[in-house]
């Protein structure tokens, strides 16, 4: 018989075809039957899923056919070993410096050494560099709010309803600069150091860079090491420079670099077609500087619904920027004041050029000097840190979270799995980081915003799929806004009327995004559907009640429906 500290396979199932409680039952039932399976969790037959805790050696294909036996459909969606499944008595070794130790003081780090000492242990928190970590710094702070000026210096040149042009103020790019250095140096003081400093000795700040040994201990560059029974490592990521020929010998600049010019650059390459790419790149072509985005893949924003992604590169086409697809890069060089870029568009070498040059084209982990090969942690095949769903690396003391982690870059995914990933470590493998809904945000105009999965992602899984696209035309808050750029694209499964998936393009698409996120889980776990949605009462001229009205296009024609008509 297995004891409760040995490792035990967590398995999720995506589990189709249940349409009732009893087929939630007969699922449970025939996973069960299944040797080796210990307990099996369906939460309600319209979520599509079974969580299954089985001992190792489990046949994966054995589930599968236990489900499909029963009548049903299933596929392994993960899998991830956990660790201890009972608390840590006491995580202080004898003769220990501290209970933890976290590297990194961005939003994971931070969250990390703070849920130590809401715990009561002690925790060191190390930094090599500027305290705060990316999203402060260089990061969604001082990035939104050059998006935020950049927009009102484009829309005072903009009559409000027309849309003519009138003449705006000439920009003062110093200005423009300083005010986001005082924003960021705002934050960093109130939401980092006094954060810090309030703690007292729970949270002990270090400078300088560690390297993990062999030994467990932390090695500083001060001569220094110290000791602790765990550790959460949250070093980040930095840009990454496309290996083209000729980049020895030309400066470009990366997302940190362009967001601290000293002076305008008169033209911008942007290579790159994914969030920071887009924001910036319409940023800088609203402050008057003449862009041109180059992106490798057929269109902009790959991942997302081609919809919307055809739509966006109309409206930054519309404003000015050149936007050309299919594009890969080859080498660069300096030709005066000028870069140029040689690349293979549609089989045929072009030239671009321009005063600057903006690598977006991804992130490269912080692990190369951390000692991580010595200490036993898994990188995978870019150089993250391979995590399980408890945040805990291949070697069993040590977690990470955040940009050096396998798992999607965002500050709040790093954020939550820092606070896990340290409870995780004091008090033993409790609680997971639930990526099931995860609403994400690219802060263009109008703004892309996304949660769930594509009616191509639907598909794949094997859902009987309905989708419904409605203009923001239809939208009375954009109507009155006079800005009906973009729209609202709901997947959704025919056979349970569950919401799978929600994809907006619009000017507050960011603050519609999290109802569709609610609805989707409330879904999973207790069978909300489409019809539900459509049956809430929203209030009117908010941009939310696009929501409603695209879930009503499943079943009705809006146009044949007065205002606030359900």
């Amino acid at each position: 018989m297995m004891s409760k500290n040995q490792t035990e396979p967590q398995i999720e199932l995506e589990v189709r075809g249940m349409t009732c409680d009893a087929c939630a039952l007969h699922v449970t039932t025939a996973l069960q039957g299944v040797e080796g399976v210990l307990q099996v969790n369906v939460p309600g037959w319209a979520s599509g899923q079974a969580f299954l805790l089985a001992q190792p050696g489990v046949d994966e294909a054995q589930l599968v056919r236990a489900v499909e036996q029963a009548g049903y459909r299933a596929s392994v969606r993960t899998r991830a070993a956990a660790a201890q499944t009972e608390p840590q008595a006491k995580t202080t070794e004898p003769g220990a410096d501290f209970d933890l130790i976290v590297i990194g003081t961005g939003g994971g780090g931070m969250a990390a050494a703070i849920k130590a000492a809401e715990l009561g242990r002690r925790a060191a928190i190390i930094e090599a560099g500027v305290l705060g970590g990316t999203c402060v710094n260089i990061g969604c702070v001082p990035s939104k709010a050059l998006i935020r000026a950049a927009e009102a210096y484009h829309r005072a040149g903009q009559h409000p309803f027309a849309g003519v042009q009138t003449r705006a103020e000439a920009l003062d790019w110093p200005a423009v600069i300083g005010q986001k250095d005082q924003l960021v140096g705002e934050l960093r003081q109130g939401k980092y150091e006094d954060v810090l400093a309030s703690y007292g000795e729970r949270i002990t700040l270090i400078r300088g860079r560690a390297r993990l040994l062999p030994d467990g201990a932390v090695a500083l560059d001060d001569g220094r090491t110290i000791t602790a029974a765990r550790m959460v490592i949250a070093t980040g990521a930095a840009p990454r420079i496309l290996p083209l020929d000729g980049i020895e010998h030309v400066e470009v600049l990366t997302s940190t670099s362009a967001m601290a010019l000293a002076e305008q650059p008169r033209s911008l390459i942007v290579i790159g077609g994914r969030a920071i790419a887009l924001e910036l790149g319409q940023a800088f072509a609203r402050f008057g500087v003449q862009v041109t985005l180059l992106q490798r893949s057929p269109r902009l924003i790959p991942e997302h619904e081609p919809e919307i992604a055809e739509a966006l590169a109309d409206y930054l086409r519309q404003e000015g920027l050149e936007v050309h697809t299919g594009v890969r890069p080859l080498s660069i060089r300096q030709e005066g004041d000028e870069k140029v870029i040689t690349a293979e568009v549609g089989g045929r070498r072009r030239e671009f050029g321009a005063e600057q040059v903006l690598m977006a084209v991804g992130r490269t982990p912080h692990t190369s000097e951390l000692g991580l090969a010595e200490a036993g942690v898994e990188l995978d095949a870019d150089g993250f840190i391979v995590v399980n769903d408890w945040m805990q690396t291949s070697n069993s003391r040590i977690y990470a979270t955040g940009d050096v982690t396998d798992r999607p870059k965002l500050v709040y995914v790093a954020a939550a799995g820092g606070g896990i990933a340290a409870e995780n470590a004091l008090e033993g493998n409790r609680k997971r980081l639930d990526l099931t809904v995860l609403p994400d945000v690219i802060f263009t105009d109008p703004q892309v915003a996304s949660v769930g999965l594509t009616e191509k992602q639907a598909l794949a899984r094997g859902y009987d799929v309905k989708a419904t696209v409605l203009p923001l035309s239809y939208v009375p808050r954009a109507l009155a806004a006079r800005d009906t750029r973009g729209l609202i694209k709901l997947v959704a499964d025919r056979n349970s009327d569950r919401l799978l998936g929600a994809h907006v393009l619009a000017a507050e698409a960011g603050e519609v995004i999290q109802t569709a996120a609610l609805a989707i889980r409330v879904g999973l776990r207790y069978g909300f559907t489409v019809s539900d949605l459509r049956e809430m009462l929203f209030p009117y001229l908010v941009q939310v009640e696009g929501l409603k009205l695209a879930a009503q296009t499943f079943e009705k024609d809006v146009a044949q429906l007065s205002c606030c008509a359900g």
